[in-house]
């Protein structure tokens, strides 16, 4: 699998194009998809899916647009629907932009295949109530969007946050994954479970 990020959006949101074969998956479209549609002609890859991590608005900006240009469906966690009628989804808070519509369907926990590869999709709530993981274990990568990010997690202050929850979250479901997992986070730099586990200040018990 090859990977290629995409800083974009008001917040520079980390998107990511994976690609295995002739066929794609993106991680959390934030702004103008222009880069990921020219990355995939070039390739000449079929996008099979949009994948949400969560519906914050500043991971969606760019989704509506994709998912028309290229045909693919949209999945999100369904406990993430009740955001998309406040502006911290549909957008408007803290002064960002709406959100165009976009029509997207559930993905539950699980085993599945995207891109042509095994995923396991997991349940990581604690930034968002529906806050979906994608795993790749061939890959050996996992798209985390807000959960966990280097040397730090993601906020818990907003509505459906739970820091708890988000903790719990990441030490059931992320840190169970091999050390030399690579993590790619919503924003900033890509790290790894083992680092993590060993430097995180949020999770000084691991580093024993």
């Amino acid at each position: 699998m090859d990977i290629v990020s995409f800083p974009l959006g008001p917040l520079e949101t980390n998107c990511y194009l994976a690609m295995s074969g002739a066929s794609a998956v993106a991680v959390d479209v934030g702004g103008d998809p222009a880069p990921v549609l020219a990355r995939l002609k070039a390739g000449g890859l079929t996008l099979e899916a949009i994948c949400l991590t969560h519906l914050h608005c500043d991971h969606l900006y760019g989704v509506a647009a994709l998912a028309r240009e290229t045909g693919c469906r949209v999945l999100a966690g369904a406990e993430d629907a009740r955001l998309m009628e406040t502006e911290l989804g549909r957008g408007g808070l803290m002064g960002l932009p709406l959100v165009d519509a976009f029509a997207w369907e559930p993905v539950a926990p699980g085993e599945t295949t995207l891109a042509g590869m095994p995923c396991r999709v997991l349940a990581t709530p604690g930034h968002s109530p529906g806050s979906r993981s994608f795993y790749f274990p061939e890959a050996g990568v996992v798209f985390v969007g807000d959960l966990l990010f280097y040397r730090s997690i993601g906020r818990t202050d907003f509505a459906g946050g739970d820091y708890d929850v988000l903790l719990g979250a990441v030490a059931s479901e992320i840190f169970s994954l091999p050390d030399k997992t690579l993590v790619y986070p919503g924003h900033g730099p890509a790290t790894t479970v083992g680092d993590e586990k060993r430097h995180n200040p949020f999770f000084s018990e691991f580093a024993r």
